[in-house]
Protein backbone atom coordinates (compact mmCIF):
# COMPACT_ATOMS: atom_id res chain seq x y z
CA UNK A 1 0.00 0.00 0.00
CA UNK A 2 2.81 2.33 0.73
CA UNK A 3 4.11 1.94 -3.00
CA UNK A 4 0.63 3.20 -4.05
CA UNK A 5 0.56 6.03 -1.83
CA UNK A 6 4.16 6.96 -3.16
CA UNK A 7 3.27 6.54 -6.45
CA UNK A 8 0.20 8.93 -6.34
CA UNK A 9 2.37 11.21 -4.43
CA UNK A 10 5.26 11.47 -6.70
CA UNK A 11 3.45 10.76 -10.33
CA UNK A 12 0.83 13.49 -8.81
CA UNK A 13 3.59 16.35 -8.61
CA UNK A 14 4.93 14.80 -11.74
CA UNK A 15 1.32 15.99 -13.85
CA UNK A 16 1.29 19.34 -11.14
CA UNK A 17 4.44 20.41 -12.93
CA UNK A 18 3.28 20.08 -16.40
CA UNK A 19 -0.04 21.74 -15.87
CA UNK A 20 1.56 24.61 -14.06
CA UNK A 21 4.42 25.15 -15.57
CA UNK A 22 3.07 24.93 -19.35
CA UNK A 23 2.21 28.61 -19.45
CA UNK A 24 5.55 29.56 -19.56
CA UNK A 25 5.78 29.24 -23.65
CA UNK A 26 2.16 29.68 -24.25
CA UNK A 27 1.29 32.72 -22.63
CA UNK A 28 3.38 34.97 -25.17
CA UNK A 29 1.28 32.78 -27.94
CA UNK A 30 -1.84 33.24 -26.22
CA UNK A 31 -1.02 37.50 -26.13
CA UNK A 32 -0.72 37.51 -29.63
CA UNK A 33 -3.58 35.24 -30.47
CA UNK A 34 -5.91 37.05 -28.00
CA UNK A 35 -4.82 40.50 -28.67
CA UNK A 36 -4.10 40.73 -24.79
CA UNK A 37 -1.89 43.49 -22.96
CA UNK A 38 0.42 42.67 -19.74
CA UNK A 39 -2.36 43.33 -17.56
CA UNK A 40 -4.80 41.33 -18.54
CA UNK A 41 -2.02 38.38 -18.54
CA UNK A 42 -1.64 39.54 -15.26
CA UNK A 43 -5.47 39.06 -14.52
CA UNK A 44 -5.50 36.08 -16.23
CA UNK A 45 -2.79 34.67 -13.98
CA UNK A 46 -4.98 36.15 -10.95
CA UNK A 47 -7.78 34.42 -11.92
CA UNK A 48 -6.36 31.00 -12.27
CA UNK A 49 -4.93 31.68 -8.64
CA UNK A 50 -8.55 32.18 -6.86
CA UNK A 51 -9.42 29.40 -8.50
CA UNK A 52 -7.02 27.74 -6.73
CA UNK A 53 -7.51 29.75 -3.55
CA UNK A 54 -11.49 28.51 -4.09
CA UNK A 55 -10.44 24.98 -4.15
CA UNK A 56 -7.85 25.88 -1.16
CA UNK A 57 -11.48 26.58 0.98
CA UNK A 58 -13.11 23.17 0.75
CA UNK A 59 -10.44 20.60 0.51
CA UNK A 60 -9.96 19.90 3.70
CA UNK A 61 -13.65 19.85 4.21
CA UNK A 62 -13.81 17.14 1.68
CA UNK A 63 -10.91 15.30 2.83
CA UNK A 64 -12.76 14.88 6.34
CA UNK A 65 -16.24 13.86 3.91
CA UNK A 66 -15.00 11.74 1.33
CA UNK A 67 -11.14 10.69 2.19
CA UNK A 68 -7.87 11.51 0.23
CA UNK A 69 -8.08 8.82 -2.09
CA UNK A 70 -11.61 10.66 -3.47
CA UNK A 71 -10.20 14.55 -3.59
CA UNK A 72 -7.03 13.31 -5.50
CA UNK A 73 -9.13 11.05 -7.93
CA UNK A 74 -11.33 14.38 -7.78
CA UNK A 75 -8.97 16.44 -8.82
CA UNK A 76 -6.72 14.18 -11.69
CA UNK A 77 -10.33 14.31 -13.37
CA UNK A 78 -11.21 17.86 -13.25
CA UNK A 79 -7.39 18.81 -14.46
CA UNK A 80 -8.14 15.78 -17.09
CA UNK A 81 -11.40 17.88 -18.23
CA UNK A 82 -10.29 21.66 -18.09
CA UNK A 83 -8.01 20.47 -20.81
CA UNK A 84 -10.77 19.81 -22.72
CA UNK A 85 -12.21 23.11 -21.97
CA UNK A 86 -9.06 25.39 -22.98
CA UNK A 87 -9.00 23.61 -26.11
CA UNK A 88 -12.25 24.54 -27.15
CA UNK A 89 -11.09 28.17 -25.45
CA UNK A 90 -11.38 30.54 -28.52
CA UNK A 91 -12.07 34.27 -26.79
CA UNK A 92 -10.68 35.99 -23.33
CA UNK A 93 -13.68 34.85 -21.24
CA UNK A 94 -14.06 31.03 -21.91
CA UNK A 95 -10.14 30.99 -21.59
CA UNK A 96 -10.25 32.49 -18.05
CA UNK A 97 -13.22 30.51 -17.03
CA UNK A 98 -11.27 27.15 -18.43
CA UNK A 99 -7.77 28.02 -16.73
CA UNK A 100 -10.11 28.97 -13.25
CA UNK A 101 -11.80 25.57 -13.40
CA UNK A 102 -8.16 23.91 -14.16
CA UNK A 103 -7.03 25.87 -11.01
CA UNK A 104 -9.27 24.47 -9.13
CA UNK A 105 -8.49 21.13 -9.96
CA UNK A 106 -4.39 22.51 -9.07
CA UNK A 107 -5.48 23.59 -5.83
CA UNK A 108 -7.43 20.30 -4.70
CA UNK A 109 -4.14 18.43 -5.38
CA UNK A 110 -1.66 20.30 -4.00
CA UNK A 111 -3.76 20.03 -0.75
CA UNK A 112 -4.31 16.16 -1.24
CA UNK A 113 -0.56 15.70 -2.09
CA UNK A 114 0.52 17.74 0.90
CA UNK A 115 -1.83 16.41 3.28
CA UNK A 116 -0.87 12.62 2.18
CA UNK A 117 2.58 13.53 2.84
CA UNK A 118 2.64 15.04 5.91
CA UNK A 119 0.67 11.79 7.15
CA UNK A 120 3.08 9.12 5.63
CA UNK A 121 6.50 10.69 5.96
CA UNK A 122 6.82 10.48 9.26
CA UNK A 123 10.62 9.51 9.10
CA UNK A 124 12.82 12.04 7.38
CA UNK A 125 10.26 14.89 6.90
CA UNK A 126 12.26 17.32 5.04
CA UNK A 127 14.26 14.81 2.86
CA UNK A 128 10.86 12.95 2.03
CA UNK A 129 8.80 16.65 0.85
CA UNK A 130 11.57 17.81 -1.08
CA UNK A 131 12.26 14.32 -2.84
CA UNK A 132 7.92 14.45 -3.47
CA UNK A 133 8.38 18.15 -4.86
CA UNK A 134 11.68 16.62 -6.28
CA UNK A 135 9.31 15.12 -9.30
CA UNK A 136 7.27 18.92 -9.85
CA UNK A 137 10.88 20.10 -10.06
CA UNK A 138 11.59 17.52 -12.78
CA UNK A 139 8.13 17.96 -15.19
CA UNK A 140 8.76 21.77 -14.71
CA UNK A 141 11.76 21.58 -16.32
CA UNK A 142 10.77 19.66 -19.39
CA UNK A 143 7.58 21.12 -19.57
CA UNK A 144 8.51 24.13 -21.31
CA UNK A 145 10.71 22.47 -23.54
CA UNK A 146 7.90 19.97 -24.54
CA UNK A 147 5.14 22.73 -24.85
CA UNK A 148 7.72 24.67 -26.93
CA UNK A 149 8.30 21.45 -28.98
CA UNK A 150 4.60 20.59 -29.41
CA UNK A 151 4.25 23.45 -30.90
CA UNK A 152 6.18 23.00 -34.48
CA UNK A 153 4.82 20.27 -35.12
CA UNK A 154 2.75 19.39 -37.60
CA UNK A 155 -0.39 16.59 -37.30
CA UNK A 156 -2.50 15.81 -40.39
CA UNK A 157 -1.58 19.39 -42.15
CA UNK A 158 -2.63 20.96 -38.76
CA UNK A 159 0.15 23.01 -36.65
CA UNK A 160 -0.49 22.35 -33.13
CA UNK A 161 -1.12 25.66 -31.04
CA UNK A 162 -1.00 26.22 -27.31
CA UNK A 163 -4.53 24.73 -27.35
CA UNK A 164 -3.65 21.51 -28.54
CA UNK A 165 -0.76 21.37 -26.26
CA UNK A 166 -2.79 22.01 -23.19
CA UNK A 167 -4.90 19.13 -24.10
CA UNK A 168 -2.58 17.04 -24.70
CA UNK A 169 -0.65 17.48 -21.17
CA UNK A 170 -3.78 17.57 -19.05
CA UNK A 171 -5.17 14.37 -20.40
CA UNK A 172 -1.93 13.09 -18.79
CA UNK A 173 -3.43 13.58 -15.71
CA UNK A 174 -5.30 9.86 -16.13
CA UNK A 175 -2.34 8.32 -15.07
CA UNK A 176 -1.81 8.68 -11.80
CA UNK A 177 -5.28 7.31 -11.13
CA UNK A 178 -4.04 4.07 -11.44
CA UNK A 179 -2.08 3.97 -8.56
CA UNK A 180 -4.63 6.38 -6.41
CA UNK A 181 -7.33 3.73 -7.26
CA UNK A 182 -5.57 0.48 -6.41
CA UNK A 183 -4.13 2.27 -3.10
CA UNK A 184 -5.52 2.40 0.12
CA UNK A 185 -4.94 5.69 1.59
CA UNK A 186 -4.06 6.64 5.31
CA UNK A 187 -7.94 8.28 6.57
CA UNK A 188 -8.71 10.09 9.96
CA UNK A 189 -11.40 7.50 11.31
CA UNK A 190 -9.15 7.00 14.37
CA UNK A 191 -9.58 10.66 15.19
CA UNK A 192 -12.52 12.22 16.49
CA UNK A 193 -13.36 15.55 15.78
CA UNK A 194 -12.99 15.78 19.84
CA UNK A 195 -9.07 15.38 19.25
CA UNK A 196 -8.66 18.29 17.19
CA UNK A 197 -7.78 21.29 17.31
CA UNK A 198 -10.30 23.94 16.53
CA UNK A 199 -9.58 26.13 13.66
CA UNK A 200 -9.90 29.34 16.02
CA UNK A 201 -7.75 28.36 18.31
CA UNK A 202 -4.84 27.28 15.53
CA UNK A 203 -5.35 30.64 14.05
CA UNK A 204 -4.24 31.85 17.81
CA UNK A 205 -0.86 30.82 17.19
CA UNK A 206 1.68 33.15 15.79
CA UNK A 207 3.35 30.54 13.84
CA UNK A 208 0.46 29.79 11.94
CA UNK A 209 0.52 33.39 10.49
CA UNK A 210 4.56 33.66 10.09
CA UNK A 211 4.55 30.17 7.87
CA UNK A 212 1.70 32.17 6.07
CA UNK A 213 3.54 35.10 5.07
CA UNK A 214 7.18 33.43 4.30
CA UNK A 215 5.22 30.35 1.67
CA UNK A 216 3.38 33.72 0.39
CA UNK A 217 6.31 35.54 -1.11
CA UNK A 218 8.05 32.58 -1.55
CA UNK A 219 5.20 30.75 -4.08
CA UNK A 220 4.80 34.35 -5.49
CA UNK A 221 8.49 34.33 -6.66
CA UNK A 222 8.78 30.61 -7.42
CA UNK A 223 5.23 30.33 -9.34
CA UNK A 224 5.30 33.89 -10.85
CA UNK A 225 8.95 32.59 -13.02
CA UNK A 226 6.44 30.22 -14.92
CA UNK A 227 4.57 32.77 -16.14
CA UNK A 228 6.96 35.50 -16.52
CA UNK A 229 10.26 34.67 -17.74
CA UNK A 230 9.99 33.30 -21.37
CA UNK A 231 7.92 36.75 -21.55
CA UNK A 232 10.47 38.92 -20.27
CA UNK A 233 13.08 37.13 -22.32
CA UNK A 234 11.74 37.35 -25.27
CA UNK A 235 10.68 40.97 -25.25
CA UNK A 236 13.06 42.65 -23.47
CA UNK A 237 16.17 41.01 -24.50
CA UNK A 238 14.75 39.51 -28.16
CA UNK A 239 15.21 36.08 -27.78
CA UNK A 240 12.99 33.32 -29.60
CA UNK A 241 10.55 31.01 -28.06
CA UNK A 242 13.07 28.07 -28.14
CA UNK A 243 16.08 29.84 -26.53
CA UNK A 244 13.44 31.69 -24.34
CA UNK A 245 12.18 28.34 -23.44
CA UNK A 246 15.51 26.63 -22.86
CA UNK A 247 16.35 29.16 -19.94
CA UNK A 248 13.18 28.54 -18.06
CA UNK A 249 13.66 24.68 -18.40
CA UNK A 250 17.24 25.61 -16.88
CA UNK A 251 15.57 27.48 -14.02
CA UNK A 252 13.40 24.02 -12.98
CA UNK A 253 16.98 22.07 -13.55
CA UNK A 254 17.89 23.92 -11.34
CA UNK A 255 15.21 24.07 -9.28
CA UNK A 256 14.50 20.20 -9.46
CA UNK A 257 18.04 19.12 -8.27
CA UNK A 258 18.11 21.45 -5.39
CA UNK A 259 15.05 19.78 -4.05
CA UNK A 260 16.55 16.37 -5.03
CA UNK A 261 19.59 17.35 -3.12
CA UNK A 262 19.02 19.97 -0.54
CA UNK A 263 16.42 18.09 1.47
CA UNK A 264 18.94 16.33 3.68
CA UNK A 265 20.54 19.85 4.44
CA UNK A 266 17.25 20.95 5.82
CA UNK A 267 16.87 18.09 7.94
CA UNK A 268 20.10 18.82 9.49
CA UNK A 269 20.51 22.61 9.33
CA UNK A 270 16.96 23.23 10.64
CA UNK A 271 14.29 23.99 8.44
CA UNK A 272 13.71 27.78 9.76
CA UNK A 273 17.43 28.43 9.23
CA UNK A 274 17.40 26.61 5.47
CA UNK A 275 14.19 28.84 4.77
CA UNK A 276 16.11 31.94 5.25
CA UNK A 277 19.52 31.18 3.59
CA UNK A 278 17.87 29.76 0.53
CA UNK A 279 15.03 31.94 0.09
CA UNK A 280 17.83 35.35 0.29
CA UNK A 281 19.72 33.04 -2.15
CA UNK A 282 17.39 33.44 -4.72
CA UNK A 283 16.24 37.24 -4.27
CA UNK A 284 20.02 38.04 -4.78
CA UNK A 285 20.45 36.10 -7.70
CA UNK A 286 17.38 37.87 -9.36
CA UNK A 287 18.31 41.43 -8.62
CA UNK A 288 21.95 40.12 -9.80
CA UNK A 289 20.18 39.37 -13.14
CA UNK A 290 18.70 42.02 -13.78
CA UNK A 291 21.17 44.67 -12.89
CA UNK A 292 23.87 42.27 -15.55
CA UNK A 293 21.68 42.44 -18.64
CA UNK A 294 21.51 39.51 -20.75
CA UNK A 295 25.02 38.22 -20.22
CA UNK A 296 23.28 37.54 -16.60
CA UNK A 297 19.92 35.77 -18.26
CA UNK A 298 22.23 32.81 -16.34
CA UNK A 299 21.16 34.19 -12.61
CA UNK A 300 17.66 33.80 -13.84
CA UNK A 301 18.06 30.18 -13.76
CA UNK A 302 20.29 29.52 -10.66
CA UNK A 303 17.83 31.34 -8.50
CA UNK A 304 15.25 28.46 -9.04
CA UNK A 305 18.50 26.86 -6.73
CA UNK A 306 17.31 28.89 -3.90
CA UNK A 307 13.85 29.00 -4.17
CA UNK A 308 12.87 25.81 -4.23
CA UNK A 309 13.05 24.04 -1.13
CA UNK A 310 11.18 26.73 0.33
CA UNK A 311 7.33 25.47 -0.24
CA UNK A 312 8.33 22.24 1.04
CA UNK A 313 10.65 23.23 3.98
CA UNK A 314 7.55 25.03 4.91
CA UNK A 315 5.01 21.51 4.45
CA UNK A 316 7.76 19.79 6.32
CA UNK A 317 8.13 22.30 9.29
CA UNK A 318 4.10 22.05 9.15
CA UNK A 319 3.88 18.57 9.17
CA UNK A 320 6.26 18.17 12.30
CA UNK A 321 4.57 21.18 14.47
CA UNK A 322 0.97 20.19 13.57
CA UNK A 323 0.93 16.21 13.18
CA UNK A 324 -2.62 15.68 14.13
CA UNK A 325 -3.72 18.68 12.40
CA UNK A 326 -2.25 18.84 9.42
CA UNK A 327 -4.71 18.95 7.02
CA UNK A 328 -6.13 21.74 8.73
CA UNK A 329 -3.05 24.06 9.03
CA UNK A 330 -2.25 23.23 5.26
CA UNK A 331 -5.24 24.21 4.41
CA UNK A 332 -5.38 27.42 6.47
CA UNK A 333 -1.88 28.41 5.24
CA UNK A 334 -2.42 27.46 1.47
CA UNK A 335 -5.82 29.35 1.45
CA UNK A 336 -4.31 32.58 2.66
CA UNK A 337 -0.96 31.81 0.47
CA UNK A 338 -3.61 31.82 -2.31
CA UNK A 339 -4.89 35.56 -1.65
CA UNK A 340 -1.00 36.65 -2.07
CA UNK A 341 -0.87 34.47 -5.47
CA UNK A 342 -3.95 36.29 -6.61
CA UNK A 343 -2.63 39.48 -5.31
CA UNK A 344 1.20 39.07 -6.44
CA UNK A 345 0.29 38.14 -10.38
CA UNK A 346 -1.70 41.34 -10.78
CA UNK A 347 1.00 42.98 -8.73
CA UNK A 348 2.92 41.74 -11.65
CA UNK A 349 1.49 42.54 -14.71
CA UNK A 350 0.27 46.31 -13.49
CA UNK A 351 3.78 47.43 -12.43
CA UNK A 352 4.87 46.39 -15.97
CA UNK A 353 2.09 48.17 -17.73
CA UNK A 354 2.10 51.43 -15.38
CA UNK A 355 6.04 51.44 -15.33
CA UNK A 356 6.11 50.71 -19.49
CA UNK A 357 4.01 53.42 -19.79
CA UNK A 358 5.56 56.17 -17.62
CA UNK A 359 8.54 55.37 -19.17
CA UNK A 360 7.49 55.47 -23.15
CA UNK A 361 5.82 58.86 -22.70
CA UNK A 362 9.66 59.90 -21.83
CA UNK A 363 11.87 57.59 -23.72
CA UNK A 364 10.19 55.90 -25.84
CA UNK A 365 8.13 52.66 -26.73
CA UNK A 366 11.54 49.99 -26.67
CA UNK A 367 13.15 51.76 -23.56
CA UNK A 368 9.48 51.38 -21.82
CA UNK A 369 8.96 48.18 -22.47
CA UNK A 370 12.08 46.89 -21.49
CA UNK A 371 12.09 49.04 -17.92
CA UNK A 372 8.33 47.34 -17.43
CA UNK A 373 9.44 44.35 -17.57
CA UNK A 374 12.66 44.84 -15.52
CA UNK A 375 10.55 46.12 -12.61
CA UNK A 376 8.00 43.44 -12.81
CA UNK A 377 10.73 40.69 -12.43
CA UNK A 378 12.05 42.77 -9.76
CA UNK A 379 9.16 42.38 -7.90
CA UNK A 380 9.82 38.75 -8.28
CA UNK A 381 12.72 38.63 -6.61
CA UNK A 382 11.66 41.37 -3.81
CA UNK A 383 8.89 38.46 -3.20
CA UNK A 384 12.16 36.72 -2.53
CA UNK A 385 13.86 38.95 -0.25
CA UNK A 386 11.03 39.08 2.21
CA UNK A 387 10.45 35.79 2.16
CA UNK A 388 13.69 35.46 4.30
CA UNK A 389 13.18 38.13 6.05
CA UNK A 390 9.72 37.22 7.00
CA UNK A 391 11.19 33.65 8.45
CA UNK A 392 13.52 35.63 10.65
CA UNK A 393 11.04 36.66 13.55
CA UNK A 394 9.88 33.15 13.08
CA UNK A 395 13.67 31.68 13.84
CA UNK A 396 13.64 33.81 17.29
CA UNK A 397 9.99 32.92 18.09
CA UNK A 398 10.39 29.04 18.05
CA UNK A 399 14.00 29.39 19.27
CA UNK A 400 13.07 31.72 22.10
CA UNK A 401 10.45 28.95 23.05
CA UNK A 402 12.55 25.79 22.36
CA UNK A 403 10.67 24.98 19.69
CA UNK A 404 13.28 25.50 17.09
CA UNK A 405 12.74 23.29 14.50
Amino acid sequence: MYVFQLLTVFIGFLIFGFSENVKGPAIPRIQLDMGLDELRIGTLLSLNSLGYLLACSFTAYLIRRIGIKAVCLLSFGSMAVSGVFIYLSHSYPSLSASFFFMYIGNGMLEIGLAVLGARIFVRNTGTMMNLSHFFYGLSSTVAPMIASGLMTLHVGGHLLDWRDVYLIILLLAVLPMIPAILGRFPDESGNSEADRVPLKTLSKDPVIWMLVLILSFGVVSELAVGGWLVNFLEKAYGWDGSSAAGMLSAFFLCFTFARLFLGPVTDKVGFTLSLMIFSAVSGILTFAAIAAGEPGAFLFAAAGAGIAPVYPTVMALIARRYRQDSDAAITFIVTLMGVASVIGNYAIGAIISGIRRAVTAVSGAEDGLLRGLQAGYGFIGLCALLCCLSALPLYCYLKKHGELL
